[in-house]
């Protein structure tokens, strides 16, 4: 049986109301799991917080406990271009740290970790390609990824003009280092809860209802897994 381990940051209400209550709720120090059965997988619902750090010591707590299979993230985002629309939903094929910054000791970009041959931190391909075949409507997408909630348009552009990020959000960069040093495979999904145009009060009348149509896409994706 697959057993994978889900990030979520601050969607967790969408959790409960999908799948109810868990067979098991785990309480570790620090750490509370959900675990629930979905056909032949065996879920595993983490609530990391926001933020980096946060997300990554999750993720790592999921590997390590459970001998996860695959990390899945599903979450609302910002968007950064005019496609990326209220509830426009995608799937992340790289990720840029924008907030990582070692440029003046070794005169890299910024957001570069010199392990990857770009600023551009790949998700798992094979996992990508094998989510579009079930949900082809997904757009893929780069995600700048930093311990900000962006609510100004013109730091929204800034981050597409430098980055052609099409997203921005504040857990993917964590997640995705910590399944990329592990060897697991990853799969993010993110709906738009702010447009480019947007900012926190359309992020907060639309942030429950973007979780809800994230997780009903991210849930067809896994049940056909």
């Amino acid at each position: 049986m697959k057993k994978i381990g889900m990030i979520v940051a601050v969607e967790i209400e969408a959790v409960l109301n999908k799948f109810g209550m868990p067979i098991q709720e785990l309480k570790f120090a620090g750490h509370v799991v959900y675990q629930y059965k979905l056909a032949e997988q065996e879920l595993f619902v983490i609530h990391s917080g926001a933020g980096e750090i946060a997300a990554a010591m999750a993720t790592q707590f999921l590997i390590s406990q459970f001998n996860i299979d695959l990390i899945v993230n599903f979450g609302v985002v910002g968007g950064l271009t005019h496609e990326m629309a209220l509830a426009r939903t995608c799937i992340v094929e790289s990720v840029v740290h924008y907030d990582f910054d070692t440029s003046e000791a070794d005169g890299s970009e910024v957001g570069r970790y010199l392990d990857y041959p770009s600023v551009y931190i790949p998700t798992t391909k094979e996992i990508l390609h094998k989510a579009l075949e079930i949900e082809p409507t997904l757009r893929k997408v780069v995600c700048a990824s930093g311990d900000k909630f962006i609510a100004q348009k013109e730091k929204k552009e800034e981050l597409h003009n430098i980055y052609k990020a099409d997203i921005c959000e504040m857990e993917a960069a964590g997640i995705v280092l910590t399944c990329n040093k592990n060897k697991i495979p990853c799969l993010l999904i993110k709906t738009v809860s702010d447009s480019i145009t947007g900012g926190a009060s359309e992020f907060w009348n639309a942030v429950n209802e973007s979780a809800r149509i994230c997780l009903e896409i991210t849930s067809k994706i896994l049940n056909n897994f």
